[in-house]
């Protein structure tokens, strides 16, 4: 077989060798607690705030507005749980909490706002279009008196669709509620500030751009009130109990220095592999539709849907043929379920179990995609032979 190739980093990006440098030796000789007094802790301590300045300026924040937690579900579920419980009756408030957010949305978004739901608050969904964006007219129009938070991520996982965070963050603020956005996708691939998204809550998690799995952190703009996500602890200001990890925080630190580092350029390079494998797709292969938004997305990811073919079977066939792909369906507890954005799309179910995401990093090469127009006709067509919805 030839080289094994990667193309799943959506899902998560081989650790930098840089980041892995920098946490070397807070997993040996530098094991200090960072919330002791001794000098062992405070050389941990000082080496979170130094990374925590890192992250601060990859977003353009103050150093003070990072907090950091296990990764970027963990950082969802505190942007929601927090505003949504600081007037939720469950803790005394007087309010039923609203929170506007999308069907396209991550699950860690979508089964938060079930909860909040479960214990008083209210919630609205969004339709998405066709591309998976949220229109910020229909933001505009969900929002009331009681709306305590929007919840609207900024690239969608599946499909690559950038929202119009700006736009509908400037609602968001007219109206007087907090902005909160999943930037998980986003977060060292694009290059903008908290400031110029205007958010007031953003999640992050490490293992996206090139850091270690097990560690993110959540924006918590200066003024924002939040109920604290942990207890037991005062670390993180008060705001998120339990034991700092300090390697994983170091290297989120150094994946947050690569990632201000030419991020235009890469973003250039993944936007031409990305043009090159739909440009060879479209012409090798037909019945295939492109998904996602033409031009307002995410520079390294493609998602199509191949008619005829389960998603899940690609992706097997490919792994085969050595390229790991992603389906946009997934198998929970024994069950296919089809993907729950491209049926908020619009996508009938049938064609909404048959798509593929491919999505490109930094070790990408034009060459890697060259093989996988080579392989994936022949996988079409194999695939389809056996299928018994595809009619040539």
């Amino acid at each position: 077989m030839s080289e094994f190739v990667y193309f799943d980093h959506a899902a998560t990006t081989p650790m930098a060798p840089q980041v892995r440098d920098a946490m070397y030796p807070w997993l040996g000789e530098k094991f200090g607690n960072a919330a002791t007094l001794y000098s062992v802790g405070a050389e941990a301590s000082e080496a979170m705030e130094t990374a925590r300045a890192a992250v601060a300026s990859m977003l353009g924040s103050r150093p003070e507005e990072v907090y950091f937690t296990s990764c970027g579900t963990e950082s969802d579920n505190w942007a929601l749980k927090g505003v949504g419980c600081v007037t939720c009756s469950c803790r005394g408030g007087s309010e039923r909490p609203h929170i506007i957010t999308d069907r396209a949305e991550h699950h860690a978004v979508l089964d938060t706002c079930e909860f909040l739901e479960g214990i008083g608050a209210e919630v609205t969904y969004l339709d998405v279009d066709g591309h998976g964006r949220v229109d910020p007219d229909d933001v505009k129009a969900a929002i009331r008196p009681g709306t305590r938070l929007v919840s609207i991520m900024h690239a969608n996982n599946e499909v690559g669709s950038v929202n119009p965070i700006r736009e509908i963050a400037r609602i968001a603020r007219e109206a007087g509620v907090l902005m909160h956005t999943d930037a998980v996708q986003t977060v060292g691939k694009l290059s903008y500030s908290v400031d110029s998204l205007g958010v007031d809550l953003l999640s992050l998690s490490g293992h996206k751009f090139h850091g270690p799995k097990g560690v993110g952190a959540l924006y918590i703009r200066k003024g924002v009130k939040l109920a604290p996500f942990m207890h037991g602890g005062g670390q993180e200001l008060g705001k998120r109990a339990g034991t700092s990890n300090v390697p994983g925080i170091v290297g989120l630190g150094a994946a947050s220095c690569l990632g201000c580092g030419g991020r235009d350029a890469e973003a250039a390079r993944e936007k031409a592999l990305s043009e090159r494998l739909i440009a060879g797709v479209r012409e090798r292969i037909p019945s295939v539709e492109i998904l996602g938004h033409p031009t307002e997305r995410l520079p390294g990811t493609v998602c199509m849907v191949v008619e005829g073919i389960e998603g899940e079977a690609m992706v097997l066939s490919l792994d085969a043929e050595g390229f790991a792909c992603a389906s946009g369906s997934a198998c929970t507890t024994g069950s296919l379920d089809p993907s729950h954005v491209l049926l908020a799309m619009g996508l009938p179910h049938e064609r909404a179990h048959g798509s593929l995401r491919i999505s490109f990093g930094r070790g990408s090469t034009e060459e890697q995609v060259d093989r996988f127009l080579e392989v994936f006709p022949g996988v079409v067509e194999k695939l389809r032979r056996m299928s018994p919805t595809w009619k040539d």
